[in-house]
Order: C-alpha cells, then structure tokens, then sequence
C-alpha cells in the first residue's frame, strides 16, 4: 500500500496530479478543494494517498491529512459508495460537517451530494454512525500540501469553479445555474464548488 508521497509535483490536469518521487512518477486523483489547494507545479507537495486496486486498473487517491483519508475509506467500506463518489463527497462537505450529518440523521444535506440518492444516504448513516463513535478526527493531521499562492479575480473563480463542476459530471448549463446565486463569503474556488454541490440538488 503507498500510504504517503513527497515529490516535485510535475503536472496538474482537472482534479489529477503527477508527482515525482524517487524517479517515479505518480498520478493522483485529487477531492477539488485540495486540487486547488496544491502548490505550483515544479514545488515540493506532501500528500497522504490511499491505493485502489481493482482487475482492470490501480488507481492513486490523494488527501490534504490523514484526517481526509480516514473518512474516505470509512466512506468506500458502504456498500454503494465508490472511490469517485466518496471523493465527490468531500469535495462537496468539510469532515465537521459530513460528521454532523451522520451523527443527526440528516439525509437532506447528505443527498445533495453528486451519485448519493436517498436510500444510500440512509445507508451510510446506518452504517458509519457506530463506527465514527470509534475513530479520532481530533487531530492525527499530516503535512499539509502548500497552497496556491495569489487568487484570480471573481470571473476567472467562477469559471474555475464551473469547470470543476463539469470533472465531476454536471453539464455547464446546470453549472451556471449551481453557481448564479453565490453567496458574499464564498471568496474562492473552493467555497464556490462546495456551494453549488450543496444546492446543486434544490
């Protein structure tokens, strides 16, 4: 299992990165926000991974801490829930909030997420409300990644913003209209995505 990886980050393509480490070059599928969180390319990046292995292919998922990663794979072990949508869930809710969801039963908020309808929504409740009674989000957090130095204006934002839409699968009319009636703190790409994975389903 490549739990961890320390490289020069060589490329980044929607919500994919390639680092090099040790003359190896990894691509690594990233959640948006930490996409947009990452470094420039030629900067050192510091990301904890988690290995899918399936029959037709091996795939890297990327995470800001360790934190991340622990609820990723609490998410894939529902039946249902997939590498895709587990990582599409956490482009869309912080850890706070998909706890909290979990914790009160609240599957308003948790079917707003792309790729989760009621019934699972349901059923990652039933099944990760015990087990998040065990884990420790308190704290175990690894090195974060550097973040993007200077923001682009609020155009370019919202066209990052709906471009990161379409990598998850919307279509850019449905973007447009997730992203018309942006709230005043949603100040960067990050927020705006979560925003419109929120209401994307009103």
């Amino acid at each position: 299992m490549i739990g961890h990886i320390r490289g020069v980050l060589l490329d980044k393509t929607t919500q994919e990165v390639l680092v090099e480490a040790g003359g190896v070059g990894y691509e690594i599928s990233l959640t948006m926000p930490d996409w947009y969180d990452l470094a420039d390319v030629s900067q050192e990046v510091s990301i904890w991974t988690h290995l899918v292995v399936r029959e037709d292919v091996q795939q890297l998922y990327g995470f800001r801490d360790k934190d991340e990663r622990l609820m990723f794979r609490e998410l894939i072990r529902v039946s249902g829930i997939g590498p895709k949508v587990a990582q599409a869930i956490l482009s869309g809710m912080e850890i706070s909030a998909l706890i909290s969801a979990i914790r009160n039963d609240e599957v308003a908020a948790l079917v707003k997420m792309p790729g989760i309808g009621k019934k699972t929504a349901e059923r990652l409740i039933i099944e990760l409300q015990d087990r998040l009674k065990l884990l420790d989000f308190g704290g175990a957090v690894g090195a974060q990644t550097d973040m993007v130095g200077s923001a682009p204006n609020a155009n370019r934002q919202v066209e990052e913003a709906e471009q990161a839409l379409v990598a998850l699968g919307y279509k850019s009319a449905d973007t447009k209209r997730m992203l018309k009636s942006l709230p005043s703190d949603c100040k960067t790409v990050e927020d705006m995505v979560r925003f419109a994975l929120r209401s994307g389903n009103r």
